[in-house]
């Protein structure tokens, strides 16, 4: 963090830093502060030249305000999970493709280059805000368990290896965003994947040790370690990687539209063709003849079935804003309305944001959230949620009454909606697996903005590549995705979509487009979210600088399902140790963890002059590029 001191002494110094003239660290008006009293200090010296130049040793500030600058985009913006996936998405844009189109580019190429969060056979969800009309729809692309499930199968089983294996959803939501607000051919979207795949690309460190850290799963299954095991070891950091035959498959499925277009088919019908060939095709029958062959309950019946579906957005306000989230099959799009229905009723934006009040009513917010989200939220084709009551402001109203400004709650139960049948229970003893997601954040120059949180749920989801077909599933059959209580609507189940955390959200001021934004991070999504909207609603902090800032996120041992759970505050290493001793002395138990570690936002803003500007999360390799 930026302090007035370190401002002072840049100022003082006779010159602007370089780093603070590439984030933005100092306001216009500092600029103009610093520029007159150079001239009134040093009057012989040549503006720009010697110590005086912009590049000069002493010119540094004494601390870095940011990472990264904020990317301003007057005709486009694509920020995602890897430079090469925005850029993917940008070339898009500049070729006349609209903001769907980019975001179908880029999830195509993050199979690639960031394959152990994503793939055509993963899972989704999409916010879509259309310029001409105002409207914000909402699109989920959610693989239901296997009809053939044996729910009584292992905790291993249905982690990972071919049981774990969630009907692939995410190259339906491919189509469907393409086909409602795309214009340009699927063979066009897929090219720079298929490129990757087929002639590599250099392997970013962090993806290079992920996959070592998997190695011993990843090995077990042939198909999979032939890709990410070549030699049978970890490809090396910056080495050539590559997945041929997911550049045979998505090659097939562009081939697929190009046949059709070339027969006189109409787009639409073009598309259709390349549904047809994954979920019908040789794409679905080599990966049922796979789950069958290795012991796993995915059917070509199972993938027919599949279906992705527009629902209507769950929504809120908060400060007189709009905020419009994911609807089930999410669960995050309850927490994040009920989360700042809960905040609304406090004046967040006059304590200090690092310090220890401010983080109590954030922790006590997502607590109490968390119990009742948890209690109720499942697949609505299989259980009713209260999601009204959940976002009103009347329950928020209620619900706060819990909060002690000055005490820690304990982790209570889910509130007794309706008198629910299910009561406080004793924790369980599944263990939980880590979520692994990725989100892309993009706008474009008719005003059409379309955010993305898509995943394999954990890390290489199943970690099982489905015969020939260069791609992994979803596992999202897992503690945690799931419920560990038989009684539970969210219990695995043949047929029944598992819930995810994914959340791309739209905030709207008045009707008008204000920003676009995401995180992975499975069960911290909406903890990470919650704290990015504080950092720009309440606080008003440009896009790059509420990203950066530090985080906290609250971590259950058994978990979120359980009332009375063990409760530990994350917090980034940032934080001050008086922030630390304040939330103890509050009866907080709180951990630090690495300075940069919770989520990983990225984000559209439109700034009060109109312009968009872009930021990304330095905690991971995403990045944003805009023209």
């Amino acid at each position: 963090m930026t302090t007035d001191a370190t401002k002072d002494e840049t100022l003082e110094s006779g010159g602007i830093g370089r780093r603070q003239m590439l984030v933005g660290g100092l306001t216009t008006a500092a600029i103009s502060v610093a520029a007159t009293r150079s001239v009134a200090q040093a009057p012989a010296a040549q503006a720009g030249v010697g110590r005086q130049a912009p590049d000069a040793p002493r010119t540094a500030p004494a601390a870095v305000a940011q990472h990264r600058p904020e990317v301003p985009g007057p005709n486009g913006i694509v920020a995602a999970g890897h430079p090469l996936a925005s850029m993917a998405g940008l070339r898009m844009l500049m070729q006349g493709g609209t903001a769907a189109d980019a975001a179908v580019a880029v999830m195509a190429v993050l199979n690639v280059v960031e394959p152990w969060a994503s793939s055509a056979a993963g899972n989704g969800l999409a916010t879509c805000f259309e310029g001409k009309t105002g409207k914000v729809t909402a699109l989920a692309f959610t693989g239901a368990a296997p009809r053939a499930l044996d729910d009584t199968a292992s905790n291993a089983d249905l982690t990972a290896g071919p049981k774990a294996v969630v009907t692939p959803g995410s190259f339906g939501g491919w189509i469907e965003l393409a086909r409602r607000y795309g214009k340009l051919p699927l063979a066009t979207l897929l090219e720079p994947a298929i490129g990757y795949a087929r002639d590599g690309h250099a392997l970013d460190p962090s993806i290079s040790q992920t996959i070592a850290r998997q190695q011993a799963q990843l090995a077990k299954y042939p198909t999979t370690a032939a890709i990410f095991l070549p030699g049978g070891r970890p490809p090396p950091p910056r080495s050539l990687f590559k997945n041929v035959p997911l550049a045979r498959s998505f090659q097939a499925l562009a081939d697929a539209e190009t046949k059709a277009l070339k027969g006189g088919a109409s787009r639409d019908r073009a598309l259709q063709a390349a549904y047809d060939y994954f979920y019908t095709g040789p794409i679905a029958q080599e990966m049922a003849r796979f789950s069958a062959a290795n012991g796993g309950w995915l059917s070509l019946e199972d993938m027919r079935a599949y279906k992705p579906r527009w629902a209507e957005p769950v929504a809120t306000t908060y400060r007189g804003l709009q905020v419009i989230c994911s609807p089930l099959t999410s669960r995050t799009g309850l927490e994040t309305c009920e989360q700042l229905n809960l905040l609304e009723g406090f004046d967040i934006a006059s304590l200090p944001a690092d310090g220890p009040q401010a983080l109590h009513l954030i922790t006590e917010c997502i607590k109490i959230t968390k119990a009742d989200v948890y209690r109720y939220a499942a697949d609505p084709a299989s259980s009713p949620t209260p999601v009204a009551t959940l976002i009103s402001k009347e329950f928020a109203n209620q619900r706060r009454r819990l909060i002690n400004p000055a005490c820690a709650g304990v982790f209570p139960a889910g509130a007794d909606i309706g008198g629910s049948r299910l009561a406080p229970r004793a924790p369980s003893p599944a263990p939980r697996v880590p979520g692994d997601t990725t989100n892309i954040s993009i706008t474009d120059s008719e005003g059409n903005a379309v955010g993305v949180t898509t995943t394999l749920g954990g890390g290489f989801g199943a970690c099982v590549v489905m015969g020939d077909t260069g791609m992994l599933c979803n596992n999202g059959l897992r503690s945690g995705s799931t419920a560990p209580y038989r009684d539970h609507p969210n219990f695995v189940k043949g047929g029944r979509i598992p819930l995810l955390g994914n959340c791309p959200t739209v905030v709207l001021d008045k009707g008008q487009f204000k920003m676009v934004f995401g995180s992975p991070g499975g069960e911290t999504i909406g903890q990470t979210q919650f704290q990015y909207l504080i950092n720009v609603i309440d606080r008003g902090m440009p896009v790059q600088a509420a990203t950066e800032a530090a985080r906290i996120a609250l971590d259950l041992d058994p978990g979120f399902y359980t009332p009375g759970a063990a409760i530990t505050v994350q917090l980034e290493s940032r934080f001050s140790p008086e922030t630390f001793a304040g939330l103890r002395a509050m009866g907080h138990k709180v951990d630090s963890v690495g300075p940069y570690s919770i989520g990983s936002i990225q984000a559209v803003l439109q700034t009060p002059y109109g312009t968009r500007t872009a930021g990304s999360d330095p905690r991971r390799m995403g990045y944003a590029v805009g023209y």
